[in-house]
């Protein structure tokens, strides 16, 4: 298999500009961007805050609506361009191809952590119990408490958050995996679960596009290294 047939996600001139209505401003974020992620590689977003390292993730993921180019994710049934799918397909693009861990847990009051985490599976058409069954495995793994499992997440310090969030992100083992800080709030111990977690992921023949501050988690798992700085140069 060449290359090209292993490409699941490719970015290619993309730009983000933000429209300041307040101020009937725009603000160009960055522009040209371009690569590829491939099956069995974790690809890393480096650069300093601001450069459009989060806004690029988004934008894969479909929250943002690129401004310029193409990005291009490989599922089960064929290719879609994300710049100009339907809202249907992202939203089943969400639910069986990619998995985004952002810095921040977003949960309704009153779910338990539990089924926060087995939600994705659930959304797939695991039964409950056993998405609750894979979901308490993932939160053992990850060394949350068995007393606050069914607690919600919402009164857990910042670290547990994240330890659900990133339980949440991993549960159903789809092919895509976008990472935003996912080991920002944690302790050693977890960020070394964590990148565990990644990279069993990228050799079941899944990618990973991350974003990563730690040096150390950086160079452990990337493949290759995209400098945002060069895109936000030519914005």
């Amino acid at each position: 298999m060449t290359r090209e047939e292993n490409v699941i996600v490719a970015v290619e001139d993309v730009g983000k500009q933000f429209t300041i209505h307040s101020r009937n401003q725009t603000r160009q974020v960055f522009s040209g961007a371009s690569f590829t992620a491939c099956a069995g590689e974790c690809v890393v977003l480096d650069g300093p805050s601001g450069v459009g390292k989060s806004s690029l993730l988004r934008a894969i993921y479909g929250n943002y609506l690129a401004t310029t180019g193409r990005i291009s994710v490989r599922t089960r049934t064929g290719v879609l361009d994300v710049t100009n799918a339907d809202p249907e397909d992202i939203i089943e693009l969400r639910r069986s191809a990619i998995s985004y861990v952002s810095q921040f847990l977003r949960a309704l009051p009153r779910i338990t952590a539990i089924d926060v985490v087995a939600e994705p599976l659930i959304a797939l058409g695991v039964s409950r119990q056993e998405g609750r069954d894979r979901a308490a495995a993932m939160l053992s793994r990850l060394n949350l408490a068995e007393s606050l499992w069914l607690l919600s997440p919402l009164t857990f310090s910042g670290g547990e958050q994240q330890r659900v969030n990133i339980a949440r992100g991993f549960v159903a083992e789809l092919p895509i995996l976008l990472l935003d800080e996912p080991t920002a709030s944690l302790d050693r111990n977890n960020r070394a679960v964590v990148v565990d977690l990644i990279r069993e992921a990228v050799d079941r023949g899944g990618c990973a596009v991350g974003i990563f501050h730690d040096q150390e988690v950086r160079e452990t798992l990337a493949n290759r290294i995209v400098d945002m700085r060069d895109f936000a140069m030519a914005a």
